[in-house]
């Protein structure tokens, strides 16, 4: 197999290698890189049945090889992963829960997020092109709670990269925040007056903004992004699934994974590692009250609606960007219909349905209500013994309707975050304080460093917001007090 060729979701006609789509971060029309079914590589019932005995970071190398050839010199590829993915850094564990249900415990990294996962592969590879080529990045991110900290954490110090982070005032937690804004050095936090869409979009503007990185810097194409838009964020999560199929799986049994999901990579990565041959009977898409994908599922029908508040604050995501990438792979085309400046004017066009019979045979999707998240959080723990965060206990809701309660097939339910991350969260429900990570405690006492934008952004008829070009105009403003 020859090296991939990545695609625009909006312009079907771009072709891009890895290295080039990972440097531009975002494709062209303002689309995503992707890459079509046909072209997806194959991983043989005896290469996974053989990872039953390899690390993480071995598996790793198994999944991403494929998608790296003719990018990357194999053993480049093995150190980098093995740095990555140290066990003594980042442990990753499956455990048993009841009958055949297990939860994989993406939550032991240096931010205690499943998003140090892909970041710190992104951080790595992206390093690793630009040191290289002797050139420099200014990496683009929109968080909606876990992914700033990771990848700020992941990026910090290097050399050849600086890290502009989006985040929406008020949505995320102090811990969650103190991740980013207490780095500094080449890292820069922006609270921005919005929600995390909104966040989003500017983040969207800005990596397409080619004259304005021009002006700062003399480089049109000095941004990239790191959002889960990033190819180099969305394939390193097609290894989940893998690892934990090598530490349950018995002759074979197709697997149930269970994913909660807010703007969709760690779901498309599990889907990505589905059509690599990765058996996967169902996959599991719980969502919190930003109903839309379940709501698509049942009536054909996509309409994004104003985000709403939850206690799983990194999914308030009413638009999540790789449905675009879900929907291409299922033969439809959903695009944010924009003016001429490049500001959204209608976010979900859905101009071409996707097969509607095959993703809702490979998928089940359902909203878990904020006031269900506590009750799944008190159930699983009084059950079990075992303390959930309010993203996971989405996942276990979600399953645990899937299977109206017989845990009787091979399952597996992401963790994505540790509870000590949540501690009022995890108090309300069953009257226990986690431990606060130990990183975390420490962050505690830093100083924090915050570039706010403050212009509000405008608000739709429907109460969803959406970016302003008085919050751009902003944004531009501070990043030239930044870096001129």
């Amino acid at each position: 197999m020859g090296r991939i060729a990545y695609y625009s979701t909006n312009n079907p006609l771009e072709h891009a290698g890895f290295e080039v789509a990972l440097m531009n971060g975002l494709a062209s029309n303002y689309g995503l890189y992707m890459i079509s079914r046909k072209d997806i590589p194959q991983i043989t019932p005896g290469a996974i049945r053989a990872m039953q005995d390899q690390s993480y970071a071995q598996i790793a190398f198994q999944v991403l090889s494929l998608f790296l050839k003719g990018d990357i010199e194999s053993q480049d590829l093995k150190k980098m992963l093995e740095d990555a993915y140290n066990e003594a850094v980042i442990p990753t564990q499956v455990t048993h829960v009841t009958g055949k249900t297990h939860i994989m415990w993406l939550t032991r990294g240096p931010t205690y997020s499943f998003k140090d996962y892909a970041a710190r592969f992104f951080g790595r590879i992206l390093n690793y092109f630009l040191g290289r080529s002797g050139q420099r990045r200014l990496v683009v991110v929109a968080t909606s709670g876990d992914t700033g900290g990771a990848v700020a954490d992941a990026l910090h110090g290097l050399q050849q990269i600086d890290n502009v982070v989006f985040f929406p005032k008020g949505s995320i937690t102090e811990r969650q925040r103190r991740q980013m804004t207490t780095l500094a050095g080449n890292v820069y936090a922006f609270e921005v007056n919005g929600d995390f869409d909104v966040c989003q979009a500017l983040a969207k503007r800005l990596l397409n903004d080619k004259a304005f990185a021009q002006e700062l810097f003399g480089d049109p194409s000095r941004f990239t992004s790191a959002n889960s838009i990033s190819v180099g964020r969305l394939l390193p999560q097609a290894v989940y699934p893998f690892f934990a199929y090598s530490r349950i799986a018995r002759y074979d049994e197709p697997m149930i994974a269970s994913v909660p999901s807010g703007n969709f990579g760690d779901m498309m990565g599990t889907v990505i590692a589905r059509a690599m041959g990765l058996p996967i009977a169902r996959i599991i898409c719980g969502v919190n009250e930003n109903d839309e994908f379940p709501v698509f599922l049942h009536t054909r029908d996509y309409r994004v609606k104003p985000s709403r508040k939850s206690p799983s604050t990194a999914m308030i995501v009413s638009n999540p960007s790789n449905f675009a990438r879900l929907v291409d792979l299922y033969g439809g085309h959903v695009y944010d219909k924009r003016d001429a400046d490049g500001n959204v004017i209608q976010e979900g066009v859905m101009d071409v349905q996707p097969d509607m019979t095959a993703m809702r045979r490979d998928f089940y999707s359902i909203s878990v209500s904020n006031p269900d998240h506590y009750t799944a959080i008190r159930e699983v723990y009084e059950r079990f013994g075992i303390i959930m965060e309010p993203h996971g206990a989405v996942g276990w809701r979600a399953l645990d309707t899937f299977l109206e309660g017989r845990h009787d097939r091979l399952a597996v339910i992401y963790e994505t975050a540790d509870p000590g991350k949540f501690p009022d969260d995890v108090k309300k429900a069953i009257g226990v304080t986690p431990p606060v990570p130990e990183r975390i405690a420490r962050q505690a006492g830093l100083e924090e460093r915050i570039y706010r934008i403050e212009a509000p952004p405008l608000q739709r008829k429907d109460g969803s917001m959406t970016l302003s070009d008085t919050q751009y105009r902003e944004a531009k403003a501070v990043l030239r007090e930044i870096f001129c």
